[in-house]
Formats: structure tokens, C-alpha cells, sequence
């Protein structure tokens, strides 16, 4: 009873769940949305399921404009033993202006002043594969690929 009342007062400025994106993308937006695996404030499945909930209200294949990248190791937002930095605006930046979706995202894990991992994030429901050969903390190394 106190989610509902909490809702309507609100008027889904916090509890934004209407997967009815359609005006965003009829006015040729892009959403690049993440979430931590390591996230403890936030269940990542929300984000998952939210992404789901979007893709069947407007069809499967909406990869053109809308993208989710799950970061393994990541906490709420950032930190976290993962690799963490990303670069999301310079990522978004790049879909808009030359129109092609980011099929990966490096992001980069930082001690003290110095990178000392790096992965390649993917598209959900994509993971990073270590390809077998080179070094496990180069996201060169790694492939997206489905489960």
C-alpha cells in the first residue's frame, strides 16, 4: 500500500518502469544503459528485467537506439573490484554522431593512478570471452559473445 501511495505522489519520476520508450526513439534517441553486477543498493535483474519489459512491449530487436551493458565487479554506480571506469558519454557521444551502435565498450580497472586491467563490456545479453591466448588483463584479448 505504501509503494502505490509512494508512486502516484511520485508520478514515476523515481520508479521510472513504463517500457513504452517510443516517443524517445521516435525522436532519434539513444540509450546506453548500465548496471553493476556487484550492485547492492540496486538489484542488477531490475535492470535486466527492465530492459526485457522494453524489448516485449517494442519488439526484439530494438539494438539500433537502445543498448544495456552489464559491468561484472561493478558496485552502485562505479567502484567495485571490477572494471569499472567507463567512458559513457564519450560512448554515446559516438552512437549519436556517427550512427553506429557500440558493439563493446572498454572499460578499465584503476590502482591508485594506473590502469592495470581492462575488459571489454557487451551488449546484454553478450559476455566478454578471454579468447585463450594473451593476457587476461587486456580487453584485446576478449570477444563478446552470447551464453
Amino acid at each position: 500500500r505504501d509503494t502505490l501511495a509512494a508512486d502516484k505522489r511520485d508520478d514515476g519520476v523515481i520508479n521510472a518502469i513504463d517500457p513504452d520508450l517510443s516517443k524517445f526513439k521516435g525522436r532519434s534517441g539513444k540509450l546506453l544503459m548500465y548496471h553493476g553486477w556487484n550492485d547492492t543498493a540496486i538489484a542488477p535483474e531490475n535492470s535486466i528485467n527492465y530492459h526485457a519489459s522494453v524489448l516485449k512491449k517494442m519488439g526484439s530487436k530494438q539494438d539500433d537506439w537502445f543498448r544495456l551493458f552489464m559491468v561484472p565487479g561493478m558496485q552502485h554506480c562505479g567502484g567495485g573490484p571490477g572494471a569499472n571506469q567507463v567512458n559513457w558519454m564519450a560512448a554515446l557521444e559516438r552512437w549519436r554522431e556517427s550512427g553506429a551502435a557500440p558493439d563493446k565498450i572498454t572499460a578499465a580497472h584503476v590502482t591508485g593512478t594506473a590502469v592495470d586491467r581492462t575488459r571489454p563490456l557487451c551488449p546484454y545479453p553478450q559476455v566478454a570471452t578471454y579468447k585463450g591466448v594473451g593476457s587476461i588483463n587486456d580487453a584485446a584479448n576478449f570477444a563478446c559473445k552470447t551464453p
